[in-house]
């Protein structure tokens, strides 16, 4: 394991188009993986039914299995007492926020030269540029930190915080459509990858350093940044998609020529990406949005627009609903105890 730490191969110098951050990242992650799996990364296949988590039936298997946990996890802690998990909340969002940081500067590294060299169009359109050998595997580590991802749910069961649609559905919905982009190779996968990435660094560190005690005014942006996200995503996936079927099944129309992927694969992305951008912006003008009338900020809950799973807050285990009192200019929530924290609405 000492070897992991030798930088002696990992190339390092000043910046370049090939190594923009001055050290090589593919070949540190390449000792690593090579000494986790015994193997080079180069050498990864995704193939249905050898690779861990790449049928249908483990996918819908392990989804199922999430929601009965969740659902009957709410069920037993109804008469129970809150979890007070802060230790382990904050050790959840931090490690999410390293993973989620270094895959996205891993997947910079590799398209960087692609769309400078080659163009937006072929990084996205063309699998020598959206589907090359190293992007395969880096798709390959997001789809399973989607598992990962699920424990954010768990700590709302344990702690007795409302579960909303929005939450649950998403958090579901977003594996089943790394899978299906996996096993349906669509070159335009790494966008909406990339920009969640990007928004899971701030996201996952604004948790940690809620659960730490600290008071952050920007909760809101995290928001404005989801549906930013999901906006841009749909652009490139519309696209995508439109030149694919249209210059297969409709040549005589305006298309930019075929696009990589399958159609199951395309017309999953853009139902799903879709759903998002219309549950984020409910969720948004439901949560911040001022009552024009009153001059008075409504409740940072979202119940008037979002269907809430849990049908309303759990009840406290004396019987009565349990205290929470959102803070609406700051975005936190104080609990009974001294120190904001924040409810989880992650994306």
């Amino acid at each position: 394991m000492a070897d992991l730490f030798n930088l002696k191969n990992v190339e390092v110098g000043m910046p370049t188009l090939e190594r923009p951050f001055g050290i090589k990242l593919w070949d540190g992650f390449s000792k690593f993986w090579t000494a986790i799996f015994g193997y080079a990364p180069e050498n990864f296949r995704f193939t249905v039914g050898e690779t861990y988590m790449s049928t249908l039936q483990e996918t819908i298997i392990a989804l199922v299995a999430y929601y009965i946990i969740v659902f009957g996890g709410r069920e037993l802690m109804r008469n129970r007492k809150p979890f007070v998990l802060n230790g382990p909340f904050m050790v959840h969002n931090f490690y999410l926020t390293v993973i989620s940081g270094l895959l996205l500067l891993l997947f910079i590294e590799q398209l960087l030269p692609t769309l400078v060299n080659r163009g937006v169009f072929h990084a996205i359109c063309s699998y020598n540029g959206g589907w090359t050998k190293p992007l395969v595997t880096l798709y390959y580590m997001n789809y399973l930190t989607k598992y990962l991802e699920l424990i954010d749910t768990i700590f709302l069961v344990l702690k007795k915080k409302p579960l909303t649609f929005l939450h649950t559905y998403h958090h579901g919905a977003t594996a089943l459509l790394c899978y299906t982009q996996l096993i349906g190779h669509t070159a335009v996968s790494w966008v909406p990858i990339v920009l969640n990435l990007c928004v899971h660094v701030v996201m996952y560190w604004y948790y940690f350093q809620s659960a730490r005690g600290i008071r952050i005014w920007w909760k809101k942006y995290i928001t404005i940044m989801q549906i930013t996200q999901f906006i841009v995503d749909l652009g490139f996936v519309y696209f995508a998609s439109y030149t694919y079927f249209t210059s297969t099944y409709f040549p005589w129309m305006p298309n930019a020529g075929r696009c990589a992927g399958e159609e199951f694969a395309a017309i999953a992305g853009v139902v799903i990406l879709s759903s998002y951008l219309l549950l984020f912006i409910s969720f948004y003008f439901a949560t911040y949005k001022k009552d024009v009338k009153t001059g008075r900020p409504r409740r940072n809950t979202g119940r008037d627009a979002l269907i809430a799973m849990a049908g309303q807050q759990l009840p406290g285990a004396d019987g009565t609903t349990a205290s929470i009192d959102d803070k609406r200019n700051s975005g936190a929530v104080t609990t009974g105890r001294s120190g904001p924290t924040t409810r989880s609405r992650k994306a």
